[in-house]
C-alpha cells in the first residue's frame, strides 16, 4: 500500500485594514489606513448614495475592497481621493449642507435640511449689510455754537453779551473790578480797571435825568 502524500496549503491571513470618517460643512472624508499605497493601484467609484474603493496592497497580490451604502446623497462628479504614505483619503462632496449622523444606512435622527450647496455656490458670497447713516453729534454741536457766535445781538442783549465775553475772558483783576464797581454803584457803573476801583468806593452814577434813591429798610 503506497504512502499518500497530503499537500499542506498555507493560507495567507488577510490583513485587517481600518477605515474611519469625518465631515466638514461641505464634505465627508473617508480615511483608509493603508501605508505606501500606489496612486495607480487605487480605484474609486462614486454613486449618488454609494462608494466603492479597491486598492492593491503593496508587496502582495491581495486587494483591499471597501463598499459603502451612504446615509445621504453625494455629488459624484465633485468627489476625489488623495494617496499619502500613511493613508488614502476619499473626499465625498455633500449634495446638501447637512450634518451626517452616520456614514452608512438611513440616519435615524431627524435632520433639518439646509440650503443645497449648489444654490449657495450660485448665490456667491454673502452681501454686506448696508451701512447705517450715523450723525456726528460733535460736529453738529460745533456748528450750532458757531452759528450762535456769528449771530449779532442788538440793544441790551448785545451789551450783556459783550460784558459776558469780557468777564469770561478777563483776568482775575478784571473780574474783581467788574464785580466791585457793579455792586457798589448799584448796577450803574461797570469798570474793568482794578487800579482805579480797587482804591476807593465806586459812587452811584445814574443816567442823565434819573435820580438814584436808596430805600431804607
Amino acid at each position: 500500500m503506497g504512502d499518500c502524500k497530503h499537500n499542506s496549503v498555507t493560507e495567507i491571513a488577510k490583513p485587517k485594514i481600518k477605515h474611519d470618517w469625518y465631515q466638514t460643512e461641505s464634505q465627508v472624508v473617508v480615511t483608509i489606513l493603508i501605508k505606501n499605497a500606489q496612486s495607480d493601484k487605487v480605484k474609486a467609484n462614486y454613486g449618488e448614495r454609494s462608494l466603492s474603493v479597491s486598492i492593491a496592497l503593496p508587496n502582495t497580490e491581495m486587494e483591499y475592497s471597501l463598499e459603502l451604502q451612504l446615509a445621504h446623497e453625494i455629488v459624484p462628479t465633485m468627489c476625489s481621493y488623495i494617496v499619502s504614505p500613511s493613508k488614502v483619503e476619499v473626499k465625498l462632496r455633500k449634495k446638501e449642507g447637512i450634518r451626517w449622523a452616520n456614514l452608512e444606512g438611513e440616519s435615524k435622527d431627524e435632520i433639518v435640511k439646509a440650503i443645497p450647496l449648489a444654490v449657495i455656490d450660485a448665490l456667491g458670497p454673502p452681501q454686506q449689510p448696508p451701512k447705517l447713516f450715523k450723525k456726528d453729534w460733535d460736529k453738529i454741536e460745533k456748528d450750532i455754537k458757531k452759528m450762535e457766535e456769528e449771530e449779532k445781538p442788538e440793544g441790551d442783549a448785545a451789551l450783556n453779551a459783550l460784558f459776558q465775553k469780557i468777564y469770561g475772558e478777563g483776568s482775575d483783576e478784571v473780574r474783581r473790578a467788574m464785580n466791585k464797581s457793579f455792586m457798589e454803584s448799584g448796577g450803574t457803573v461797570l469798570s474793568t480797571n482794578w487800579n482805579q476801583v480797587g482804591q476807593e468806593k465806586v459812587d452811584v452814577k445814574p443816567p442823565d435825568g434819573v435820580e438814584f434813591k436808596k430805600w431804607d429798610s
